[in-house]
C-alpha cells in the first residue's frame, strides 16, 4: 500500500547542511586562527621569561645565557604563518620563520637566534620557550578553537 508523507522543514534542513558543508573550510579556519592566536600570545609571554646575562664568550666546555640583545631580537616578532591545506585539513605555523634579520655582530636571522635559545647550542644554555608556551596554552587554545568554530557554524546555519 503506497502512502504519502510530507515533512515540513526538510528543505530548510537540506539548505542548512549544504551551507555547513560549503563553509567547512571557513569554519575550520576561524577555529584555527583563534587557537593559533592564543598560542602566539603564550609564545610572546614565554619570550619575556627568557633569562639573560651580559654577552661574553663562553669558556670551552661551558655555556652561557642569551644576551639581552638576543632576547630583544625576539620581542614583537612572533607570527602566525599563512594557512595551508586542502579540503580536509588546514595547517599553520607559529613562530619566527619570517621575522627577518637583526644586527648582532653581523646579520643574523631571528629564527636562528630563537632556535639557539630554545634548543641550546654548544655555547648557549637551553631555554625551551616553545614547549613552555605550547604546553601552557594547550587547553586555552583548544577552547578558543572550539568556541570560534561553533560561532562560525552558527553564523552559517542562520
Amino acid at each position: 500500500m503506497a502512502g504519502y508523507m510530507q515533512a515540513e522543514g526538510l528543505d530548510a534542513l537540506g539548505r542548512m547542511l549544504q551551507g555547513v558543508s560549503d563553509g567547512a573550510a571557513e569554519i575550520a579556519s576561524a577555529g584555527l586562527y583563534a587557537g593559533a592566536g592564543v598560542v602566539a600570545d603564550a609564545l610572546t609571554r614565554s619570550v619575556e621569561s627568557i633569562q639573560t646575562e651580559e654577552f661574553h664568550y663562553a669558556p670551552e666546555g661551558s655555556t652561557r645565557l642569551p644576551s639581552p640583545e638576543e632576547k630583544d631580537a625576539l620581542r614583537g616578532k612572533v607570527g602566525i604563518a599563512r594557512f595551508q591545506g586542502s579540503s580536509t585539513e588546514i595547517d599553520t605555523l607559529i613562530g619566527f620563520a619570517r621575522a627577518g634579520y637583526v644586527s648582532l655582530g653581523g646579520r643574523k636571522p631571528v629564527a636562528v637566534i630563537a632556535r639557539a635559545i630554545n634548543s641550546g647550542t654548544s655555547f648557549m644554555r637551553k631555554q625551551p620557550v616553545f614547549r613552555r608556551a605550547t604546553s601552557g596554552a594547550r587547553a586555552a587554545a583548544t577552547q578558543a578553537t572550539v568556541e570560534a568554530a561553533e560561532k562560525k557554524l552558527k553564523e552559517l546555519i542562520k
